[in-house]
């Protein structure tokens, strides 16, 4: 098993980029929010995960020594940064974790749930999916078919008012066959809205190669919080501590 950790990205309204650090390095209850991913996927080696790295780079590289790094030169999504890891699992021939390096909230738990659902199902994808009760965000949405199956996911900017609608939300989380996640990643075309190539459209290539493609739908969780604004931050950081005096 290894581990694919997307932490290239900039956070504009976090304003990171003042502070010369990307998104997840900004600190949530004393520590980057990085650090907080590092320890729920604490049951993988150091040597297994890799992190993707571009805006302020260094800053990642110098507080992490001895791990090893991926180069994303543009921001071009999620599916062209998962893609910078290539070279480093041309080879491997296994299971790879994808996860965001910004969300501190994620039970380890849940991972292996996760990872156990996809092993007994013999899926290509699994993904990590929560329904949310309340208010909307603009989150990716996930459409299963008759069968019950995740059968594609849907970015919000691309989604019509229907799916826009539905409660059952991407949690940036996957699970994938390593070597056809990377056939597929090989095959994205950039999306009409933003240009972007999105991870979320592997699933449903996958299908298209009569592949397994399913998720698991956690319910009552706080695990997919947004760490996105400033008040985003002060949320994050009361559950953090919250579940700190819970578990003294």
């Amino acid at each position: 098993m290894k581990a694919v950790i997307l932490a290239a990205g900039k956070g504009k309204r976090l304003h990171s980029e003042e502070l010369k650090l990307p998104k997840c390095m900004v600190r949530a209850d004393g520590r980057p929010l990085l650090d907080y991913v590092l320890d729920y996927t604490s049951f993988l080696p150091r040597e297994d995960k890799i992190i993707v790295v571009g805006f302020y780079k260094e800053a990642i590289e110098a507080h992490l020594p001895g791990y090893t790094f991926a180069f994303q030169r543009e921001q071009k999504g999620t599916g062209d940064a998962v893609m910078a890891a290539y070279d480093l699992l041309a080879d491997y021939d296994g299971d790879v974790l994808v996860i965001n390096g910004d969300m501190p909230l994620v039970r380890e738990s849940s991972l292996l749930a996760l990872l156990e659902l996809h092993r007994r199902e013999g899926n290509d994808c699994t993904v990590l999916t929560y329904y949310e009760s309340g208010e909307l965000p603009p989150f990716g949405r996930v459409l299963r078919g008759a069968d019950g199956r995740v059968c594609d996911i849907r970015e919000y900017k691309d989604a019509s008012e229907a799916e826009r609608a539905v409660r059952e939300l991407n949690g940036g989380v996957y699970v994938f066959d390593a070597g056809k996640l990377f056939a597929c990643l090989k095959e994205l075309e950039p999306s009409a809205a933003t240009g972007e190539y999105y991870l979320t459209d592997v699933p449903k290539l996958l299908l298209r190669r009569g592949g397994r493609v399913n998720g698991l739908c956690l319910r009552g969780t706080d695990e997919f919080c947004g760490v996105n604004t400033p008040d985003d931050l002060l949320l994050v950081e009361e559950k953090l501590r919250s579940r700190k005096r819970a578990a003294e």
